[in-house]
């Protein structure tokens, strides 16, 4: 008997552009690009390239003014350029979309966490797309998610009481207790210092290596998006500048002309380091 396929986690975009309401450009110009199942593609650029648009058009939040995306085999935009609600969809594609909530799963910058929610609730409330009445399973899910993230200690405590880099953690903890096939994360590492930060994006490396998870993750530090993505891409404007291996796409030149920064690359087996040079005085 052959074996059962491996999933297709891969996620494909096409031309994919936003402009939000009363803009006078887009937010994203069409972007295309395509990540393998278990691959980890990291977004790079200044702020306001369109990162976060792009990620949250991935999860479903935004609508796509045009183009085409396919996540683990489905489209979720059906070649209108719009998102359907459930109501408007036919139970096969309603099933479908409910399907894909339980396949990605996003962990925002700023999560919006209610008041007075206590972690082990915040974090099981990713088990949500999982679940008509919650099973043991679920709490089982929940609470390895939150021994794994070393959270376990602060299960009882109120969110709002944590620091930011432990309220980040609670957050991908949130991530994972959905048992996604593909990962988005927008920020993960914004609020940790630099040892947390490597502990986070070692951890989701486990995990993707474990589970075979697609990762798309949007960073800030070059360095960390060199050394934890298997492939770069650089957005500018809204626009694709470029995509391919860190080595390749991270060089000074490029961080000079879409950044406007000074800096130097150190090259190592494990990604390449980019380090800010202090310009001269003018």
């Amino acid at each position: 008997m052959a074996a059962p396929a491996a999933p297709d986690n891969s996620v494909h975009c096409d031309g994919v552009r936003v402009r939000h309401d009363g803009a006078d450009r887009d937010a994203v110009a069409g972007v295309t690009f395509s990540v393998p199942a278990g691959g980890w593609l990291t977004l790079a650029g200044p702020n306001g390239c369109g990162k976060s648009t792009l990620l949250h058009v991935l999860a479903q939040v935004l609508a796509p003014s045009a183009g085409t995306i396919t996540l683990a085999g489905h489209d979720i935009v059906g070649g209108s350029g719009a998102l359907h609600s459930l109501r408007s969809l036919s139970p096969a594609a309603a099933r479908r979309r409910r399907e894909l909530a339980r396949t990605v799963a996003l962990m925002p910058q700023v999560p919006v966490i209610p008041e007075g929610m206590r972690v082990r609730e915040y974090v099981h409330l990713g088990r949500h797309p999982h679940a008509g009445a919650f099973a043991a399973e679920d709490y089982s899910v929940t609470d390895s998610c939150l021994e794994t993230l070393n959270l376990t200690a602060f299960a009882d405590r109120p969110v709002a009481e944590l620091s930011g880099g432990e309220r980040q953690r609670v957050t991908l903890a949130r991530a994972l207790a959905q048992e996604p096939r593909i990962l988005l994360l927008d920020e993960p590492t914004s609020a940790l210092d630099i040892g947390h930060a490597q502990d986070v994006l070692e951890l989701v490396e486990g995990v993707r290596a474990v589970h075979g998870l697609t990762v798309i993750a949007a960073m800030h530090d070059l360095t960390l998006a060199g050394q934890h993505g298997d492939r770069v891409a650089l957005l500018h404007h809204g626009a694709l500048e470029c995509v391919g291996m860190p080595d390749e796409i991270l060089t000074a030149q490029r961080i000079s002309d879409v950044y406007g920064a000074d800096v130097e690359i150190l090259h190592r087996p494990d990604g390449p380091v980019v380090a800010p040079v202090r310009r001269r005085r003018r």
